[in-house]
């Protein structure tokens, strides 16, 4: 078991920054509040560190990775199970149903697997036979050689492109991820006439003259077509009115305000008031994903006035360091709605009209700000919703798994150390951008999912790694590997699963009294 001194000698020995240590800004009204130094990790006073840790490698992903499933990637049992959950039924047929969706998708995907090693089986034999054919049996062991060889290359380069592509949103041809394909991607016919499908489906119940919302929280929960995700958002969020007469003045309005709004405040962010807000906003914007987008100046410029004028009229919480991750997702798909580039991280968005520039940001502000509206207890001083979520995040692990629950305990291993951040940025800085963006489909399509969804998310996705947390038998190590889950070619199939977790754990503990208690 660690000590207290074995702690602050590996802070004072890594010279890492305190994990999950975040700067809060309150508009120069409140001191910083630091979570950490009511927890055991770090004392104020400490000594800075000088050397970063460097992580340990994780030799477990690949097989973890390769016994995931996406519970909702053929067939119709998304529709299915949000007919289950339209009714009142107990916890035993839930968690039936939810273990049976999971169970025969892991066996799609087994004979997925199968059938693509048969094929490239196929293909070898194929090409050893082309080749002795056409140079005699002299060359037929160099040919499957070289085979092998060229195979092994593309390989390395499918692998580079996955890195590179991490950050990238959901669009409709994302790269592959572990052979799987993002929501809106099409491998086979099957899918490709699935997704042509479920984008009708959309498009119909969008094109009345009254969107029956409910209808489309109940589409929506199992992802959202690329190509309708922007007006969806907007529905869902509360934003645009569910009639269609109704939109366009709307919009007009809201975008109008907005703007009138940058013109009253915006020039005030150089004054003695509001100068600490508006540097530590310009300090954060380059540290958002993805990585190119950032950098662009006019996409600085933007997210600067939204996160501003927000501050501004926000005055019980100000800024906090955080909430600059939440203008992101709005941003990038109402980007897409203007554009057709699939790779929205490397599209110049200057290049816009000034016109839909200024709809983009007008529209990110308000939808950001609808989703705050359920969560600014989370941000306000001391940011009491948080902590109050961590603790029962706590509480509910304790009780669907308590293993992991005693072994982090154990390990003096507190939750606020790692799962402030999940909290804080839901779960941005965990998973990869287009992950995010799917998560966001599912939580706009749940009662309260910011709010109350994400806590069951959070606990699917901390139980998701028990395998690699018992291994760990050390402080150190534990913290290092939850602040650094390995998650970056994680796609729509292991968001599919989590959610699907998070849904039966839901069902499971949400109508139970005492479920957060022991």
């Amino acid at each position: 078991m660690a000590s207290d001194g074995g702690r602050k000698q590996f802070w004072k020995r890594s010279g890492a920054k305190v994990p999950g240590s975040i700067q809060h800004v309150y508009g120069a009204q409140h001191p910083p509040f630091d979570p950490l130094l009511h927890g055991t990790l770090v004392k104020p006073g400490s000594k800075p560190p000088t050397t970063p840790v460097k992580l340990k490698k994780v030799s477990t992903f690949q097989e973890f990775e390769s016994n995931t499933s996406d519970a909702w990637d053929l067939g119709d049992d998304d529709d299915e199970l949000l007919a289950i959950a339209a009714e009142n039924l107990n916890t035993e047929v839930v968690m039936e149903t939810a273990h049976k969706v999971i169970e025969n998708h892991s066996k799609l995907q087994e004979q997925h697997k199968f059938q693509e090693e048969h094929l490239q089986e196929e293909k070898q034999v194929e090409s050893a036979e082309l080749t002795l054919i056409a140079y005699g049996d002299n060359r037929l062991v160099k040919s499957i050689s070289e085979g092998h060889t060229s195979s092994s290359s593309d390989n390395a380069s499918e692998n580079t492109s996955m890195q590179r592509s991490q950050s990238l949103p959901q669009t409709s041809t994302p790269p592959l991820v572990s052979g799987v394909a993002d929501c809106n991607t099409s491998v086979t016919p099957a899918l490709t006439e699935r997704e042509a499908s479920r984008l009708d489906k959309f498009k119909l119940l969008l094109a009345g003259p009254n969107t029956d919302l409910e209808e489309l929280r109940k589409l929506s929960w199992s992802g959202i077509p690329k190509r309708v995700r922007p007006i969806a958002w907007k529905l869902l969020s509360g934003y645009l009115p569910a009639n269609v007469d109704r939109r366009e003045s709307t919009l007009q309005r809201k975008r109008k305000e907005y703007f009138a709004f940058v013109e009253q405040y915006y020039d005030s962010r150089n004054d003695e008031n509001h100068q600490d807000t508006y540097r530590q906003i310009h300090i954060d914007i380059p540290r958002m994903s993805p990585e190119v987008l950032r950098l662009q100046p006019k996409v600085t410029e933007i997210f600067e006035r939204i996160l501003f004028i927000w501050a501004i009229r926000h005055p019980a919480s100000g800024y906090v360091q955080g909430i600059n991750d939440l203008v992101t997702p709005f941003f990038v798909v109402f980007v897409c709605e203007y554009i057709e580039e699939e790779e929205v991280e490397n599209f110049d968005v200057s290049s816009l009209p000034e016109e839909m520039l200024q709809n983009i940001e007008a529209d990110s502000y308000w939808c950001m700000s609808k989703l705050l509206d359920g969560i600014q207890d989370n941000y306000t001083f001391a940011q009491p919703g948080i902590q109050k979520k961590v603790k029962m995040l706590e509480e509910l692990v304790s009780r669907i798994d308590e293993q992991v629950h005693r072994h982090l305990d154990q390990h003096e291993v507190k939750y606020l150390q790692f799962a402030f951040r999940w909290m804080n940025n839901l779960l941005m800085r965990e998973v990869p951008l287009r992950c995010t963006i799917r998560l966001w489909d599912t939580y706009q399509s749940e009662p309260e999912g910011f709010s109350h969804f994400h806590l069951y998310v959070c606990a699917a996705f901390l139980v998701r790694w028990r395998k690699e947390i018992l291994e760990e038998k050390d402080f150190q190590e534990l913290l290092i590997f939850l602040q650094n889950l390995p998650t970056v070619h994680w796609g729509n199939e292991e968001i599919s699963v989590l959610l699907a977790e998070a849904y039966r754990l839901k069902f499971a503990f949400a109508d139970a009294p005492n479920h957060y208690k022991k």
